[in-house]
């Protein structure tokens, strides 16, 4: 259920020392409403999301919710860091993460929390959609993140990739409007997702 702990920078250290971390941190000063990450090196800015993504998001959360996820044993959070194995400075902000609720007690730098206690992580596509099925499905593979579902946008396609090995999922399906997607039950409970009703949520009218 949980990933394997990646070694822990010192806490201390001031921003100064981590030249990376300064300067994505500067950009959110200067963008507010943009998400800044660090991966592979590389400070990756994606801009404010539009509203059909959000209302996807806040759409995916009920089946979480409904489930009992949301409670003493686990967390369903939006927009929490994911401390990376990836670079001595890599964060992600995934839109949504379902965590063990003693995530707090993971703190490892600037707000990012061990990967240890994430149990599934989850992107809703927006014009970065290159990222979130390429560069994060490396990077979350690398972290071990049990469970990395992507709502596809762009290609009307709900992904879940499952069994982390290396720089990949072992398991990596894509399901398609019609159907109903179960979770692995490794996540904590049954999960059963609508796609055409995730889907339709995220579409732009215009």
């Amino acid at each position: 259920m949980s990933a394997a702990a990646v070694e822990r920078p010192h806490r201390d250290r001031p921003h100064g020392d981590r030249p990376l971390i300064a300067e994505a941190n500067r950009l959110m000063d200067r963008l507010p409403g943009y998400r800044v990450e660090i991966i592979g090196g590389q400070i990756l800015v994606s801009p404010p999301p539009d509203g059909p993504h959000a209302e996807a998001l806040t759409g995916l959360m009920v089946p979480f919710l409904s489930a009992g996820l949301h409670g003493n044993g686990s967390k369903v959070l939006q927009g929490i860091g994911l401390w990376l194995p990836t670079g001595v400075e890599d964060y992600a902000i995934p839109d949504l993460s379902l965590v063990d609720a003693d995530y707090q007690d993971h703190c490892i730098e600037n707000n990012c929390y061990d990967p240890v206690c994430f149990r599934l992580v989850l992107e809703v596509t927006s014009s970065n959609y290159r990222a979130d099925l390429r560069t994060k499905v490396a990077a979350y593979a690398e972290a071990k993140i049990p469970v990395y579902v992507v709502v596809d946008r762009r290609h009307q396609r709900l992904h879940v990739l499952q069994d982390p090995a290396g720089e990949k999922y072992e398991n990596h399906r894509v399901h398609a409007p019609g159907e109903t997607v179960t979770l692995p039950d490794s996540i904590g409970a049954e999960v059963a997702l609508d796609v055409a009703e995730i889907l339709e949520a995220g579409r732009a009218k215009h």
